[in-house]
Parts: structure tokens; sequence; C-alpha cells
């Protein structure tokens, strides 16, 4: 006697609870081991992108919104900062690096970032294939831009005004030149495509004043020509300065003073994504705790569809225990029975999480330029495993109760 294929056949002459229990497993599986990937997948995201910035400088406004879109680059600027004062900034004391960055165009989605070459340092990139921007017009794109555009060294493209996708006004007086591709680093670097500041500046009419100098000198003279070009200078403007502080008195005295004292704004990359974390940490927990509960009735469900079930079946087990199968044997066999709804139960649920990655991963990646991938097995899935195996043999030994019990003889004569 198999008493392992007894409790699969068992399992399966009864598919309406079976497959209600495996459902309700697999729901909550499903839920909680998407909740484990995303949460794992952003946070690591976030920790990266925000890492070496101790401090981001911008316009006025929300100091998230200035760390979203100048850090990690989801969100709209909240404006323009002089140049002239940036450099100010970045010549404090306190102040141990300051890279500006500016943007405001797009290519099919993917911005266009302005910075200089101390940004690749900060997230400490490699190019696969090419050379870093020697000049304006020239370009680095990152891993993601050049797998999802099919851009190689040498490709040109012009670039669209604005942050969204299919913007109607396109630069195509001022093509750019792919002269370099990025390795795939997991970091923000991966969705930009990165040029010198002058290239941004240029492709806003900021690259006609030296044209309007020279025709000012032309009619003004050399003097006044100076003073045209020093006047551009002062003009010229970026989105943001990520700053790397000195020591840590730089915490505590310069966001004050920029806040204070000058029209810029300045936010803590730490502080607002912490803040962040904990809001979208609100509504992750909510849903884990949905989860946890529909485990718990699908544990509910095993322990009444077998106790159901054993009782349905108690003349077959009387029958069995006459023919030599012991107590424990029937246990096995309900014992089979349950783990098959649990494991089942356990594998659609991670099956069904994968496929919530993938169909978020596109959403994220159409809206955010993001990319969220099947993380592997996580060590927090196989604690979920062993809890859904330990709440499958919990139900089962449960409903296994009038195993114990059989009066043989009584079932038999039918007197019970």
């Amino acid at each position: 006697m198999n008493i392992y294929r007894l409790g699969i056949k068992n399992a399966l002459a009864n598919p309406l609870s079976t497959v209600l229990s495996v459902l309700l497993l697999l729901l909550s599986i499903g839920l909680i081991s998407l909740m484990f990937q995303v949460t794992r997948q952003l946070d690591n995201k976030l920790e990266k992108n925000i890492r070496g910035i101790d401090m981001v400088v911008g316009a006025k406004g929300s100091p998230l919104q200035l760390v979203l879109s100048s850090v990690l680059h989801i969100d709209v600027p909240t404006g323009n900062i002089r140049l002239k004062e940036a450099e100010r900034l970045s010549r404090n004391r306190l102040v141990k690096k300051a890279i500006p960055v500016s943007y405001g165009d797009n290519y099919k989605g993917y911005r266009i970032l302005g910075t200089d070459k101390d940004f690749l340092q900060l997230y400490k990139t490699e190019l696969a294939v090419g050379s870093v921007w020697e000049k304006p017009f020239e370009v680095v794109l990152g891993a993601t831009v050049a797998d999802k555009l099919q851009l190689s060294v040498g490709s040109t493209f012009s670039g669209s005004h604005g942050l969204m996708e299919n913007s109607a006004e396109a630069h195509d007086h001022h093509p750019f030149t792919v002269v370099g591709i990025l390795k795939p680093s997991n970091s923000v670097t991966d969705q930009l495509i990165i040029c010198n500041l002058e290239s941004v500046w240029m492709v806003h009419d900021h690259g006609h004043e030296a044209e309007a100098a020279t025709e000012d000198h032309e009619h003004h003279g050399e003097e006044e020509h100076h003073h045209e070009v020093h006047d551009a200078h002062d003009e010229r403007e970026i989105t943001a300065l990520l700053v790397q502080f000195r020591n840590p008195m730089a915490m505590v005295t310069l966001p004050r003073m920029i806040n204070e004292n000058t029209n810029m704004q300045a936010a803590l990359p730490n502080y607002e994504i912490e803040r962040l974390s904990n809001l979208l940490s609100a509504g992750s927990k909510a849903i884990t705790l949905i989860a946890v509960v529909i485990m718990l009735v699908s544990g509910i469900s095993i322990f009444v569809n077998l106790y159901k079930a054993v009782r349905e079946r108690k003349y077959e087990m009387a029958l069995l225990r006459t023919y030599g199968a012991s107590r424990i044997q029937l246990l096995r066999s309900v014992m089979v029975e349950g783990l098959l709804i649990g494991i089942t139960g356990f594998i659609a649920g991670i099956l069904l999480s994968r496929l919530g990655i993938y169909v978020l991963g596109g959403f994220i990646e159409d809206s955010y330029k993001y990319t969220l991938v099947d993380a592997g097995i996580m060590k927090e899935e196989v604690f979920l495993f062993i809890f859904t195996i330990l709440l499958t043999i919990f139900a089962t030994i449960l409903a296994a109760v009038p195993v114990f019990y059989l009066n043989v003889s009584k079932i038999l004569a039918g007197d019970d």
C-alpha cells in the first residue's frame, strides 16, 4: 500500500476545496513575496543612488522634489539656480566637492544631463566602449539607454525640449554624437544621456552668446565684447548642485545658512529618502498585513477541508486499519494531502510574484525609466516557505485528530 500515492489521490478527489485552499495560499504568498522583492530592489537602488551625496542645492520649493529630480531623476526640477551662486558655494571651506547638474531635454523619454566628469566618478562608472566627452554635443550613454534605444558609438540624435517623451519641440539644430557607452552599474547613470554643461546651455540658445558677442565686438569694440561675455556667464544657470561635505560640521551649518541667507534651497538626500521610505513602507506594511491575514485564512481553509475529508473517509480508514495500516500511516496520508496543497500554493505564489515583478517593472520602466528584475530567491522567501510548511503541518495535524480516535469495529458495524 502506497500511503503517499493515497494522499495525492485523496487531494485530487475533492478538487474544488483543494483549489480553493491553493488559491488562498498562492494569493497571500504572491503578495508577500512581491513586497519583499519590490522593497529590497527599491531600497538598494535608493541607497546606491544617494551614496556619496551629502546635500543637494537647488531652487526654492519642495526638498523631496529637489532630491527626486536631481538625484533620482524621476521628477521635474523645482527650477534653476544661478551658476555664479553655485560656484560661490562650491568654494566654501566646508565643501569637499560640488558637482553641477543641468537638464531640461530628453531623447525618447531618457533625460539628457549636463554635468562634469566628476559625476561619473561619483557613481564609480566605467566605460564599456568609447571614451568620455571632450567637447560640446558629445555624449556618453548609460547602459540601459544604449540597449533600449539601440545606439552605439558614432550614433547621432537630436533631443526634445522638456523631460517628457514625445515632446513637440525638437532641437534639430544641435544634434548629439555618442562617443561612449557605460557599463551597467545598477544606478541612475544607466538611464541617463550624459554630456557637459556647455551642451545644455548651447542647446537652449546660450550657445549663441559667442555669436552675439562677436557681432557686438564688430559694432561696439573690444571692451563691450568682454562686458557682454562676462554678463552672459553671470546669467548662466544650472538645475542643481550635488555636494559632498568636508566634515560633519558642514551638515550642521551649511543647509541652514543656504536656506536662510540665499535664494537657493538645500536638501539632505538621506533625510528626504528616509521620509519617502517611511511613506512607502506604510503602504507596503498594510499590503503585507492583508496577505498574512489571507494566509491565516488559507491555513483555516486547509484545516476545515482536511477535517471534513477525514470525517467523510472514516469508513475507508477503518478498512485500511483492518488491512494492517497504522494510525501513523493514516496520519502520513493526510499529511501528504496537506503538504501537496501547501507546496503547490507556495510555488504558484512565487510564480505569481514574479509575474507581478514583470508587470510592475514594465509600468515603472515606462513611467520612470527604472528597471525591476527578478532578484532570485531571497532569504525572506526561504523563511516564508518554512512558515508555509509549518502552518500547513499544524493545520493538517489538527484536521487529522479523528484518525487517532477511530473505533474500527463500530465504524465497520455502522454504529458510528
